[in-house]
């Protein structure tokens, strides 16, 4: 009987080690537009940057980008703004971009004969005015807790998207914030984690958006948190952006057209 259990413990242990490719079914490649305009406030603004790729299978460890396309940006007195391509990096980039507060821009792209377009609003955001940091006790040991304030506008219905990068962990958080309970008063954007420490870099970002923005970026960030993160979890349904393939508009692109100003703080915990 012993030898049994050993013999099975040891199938589990070597099953555990074997690499299983699950064979999966791949769509027809679907364009993907990182179409965001930020304005860094203190600057002109005139360099930005907008990414082509293309989606790809599961296991592919390349994310294809897109050559050759016309990127075009033109404001409502049909300036236009022509983002060129650095070669064979899917990045296009304009120099001479003029972001105008609540001034409307449409975006069009051209590739392999499809024409997609979106139009939007380049939106104000407040200034990031304080920083302040706390300690509470948390299960076992304390937390560091940093909150970073700003002014609501009171005199308009807004939306926030809130960013922290911290220094020791790989990719940034976001949040949507709405002013739905703070209109005209002090809002905040809030960070902890259980190991923030002394000497941890914190880059805060806040973001002026579009309610249609701020429901695209609450169901972006529900999706990518769901499941703990596992591969196999699937979305409760595909996540479409504001950008229309004029062309054929079932064979949608992927992405969004956002324009805002962006205020950002450096922060150096103590």
């Amino acid at each position: 009987m012993k030898n049994i259990i050993y013999l099975v413990a040891i199938l589990l242990f070597v099953s555990c080690e074997t690499k299983v490719d699950i064979p999966l079914d791949t769509a027809n490649p679907k364009l993907v537009i990182d179409a965001t305009i930020l304005w860094q406030k203190g600057t002109s603004g005139s360099t930005q940057k907008i990414k082509l790729t293309t989606t790809t299978d599961f296991y592919s460890s390349l994310i294809p980008v897109v050559s050759g396309a016309t990127v075009l940006v033109t404001n409502s007195t049909n300036t236009i703004f022509t983002f060129t391509e650095i070669p064979n990096t899917g990045e296009y980039v304009c120099t001479n971009f003029n972001p105008v507060i609540n001034e409307s821009y449409t975006l069009n792209i051209q590739y392999a004969g499809q024409n997609y377009s979106s139009t939007e609003k380049l939106l104000a955001t407040p200034t990031i005015d304080t920083i302040e940091q706390t300690t509470v006790q948390g299960f076992g040991s304390d937390v560091i807790q940093v909150k970073f304030f700003f002014q609501d506008n009171s005199s308009e219905v807004n939306n926030y998207l809130i960013g922290v990068k911290n220094s020791a962990v790989v990719a940034p958080e976001y949040r949507a914030q709405k002013d739905e309970f703070f209109q005209g008063n002090q809002m905040f954007g809030f960070y902890s984690d259980k190991d923030l420490k002394a000497g941890d870099q914190l880059l805060f970002s806040l973001e002026g958006i579009s309610l249609r923005y701020y429901n695209y970026m609450e169901k972006l960030t529900n999706i990518a948190g769901s499941s703990g993160g596992s591969p196999f979890s699937t979305p409760p349904a595909t996540l479409r952006g504001n950008i229309i393939n004029q062309s054929n508009e079932n064979d949608y692109p992927l992405g969004y057209f956002h324009l805002s100003e962006i205020d950002t703080r450096n922060y150096t915990v103590n």
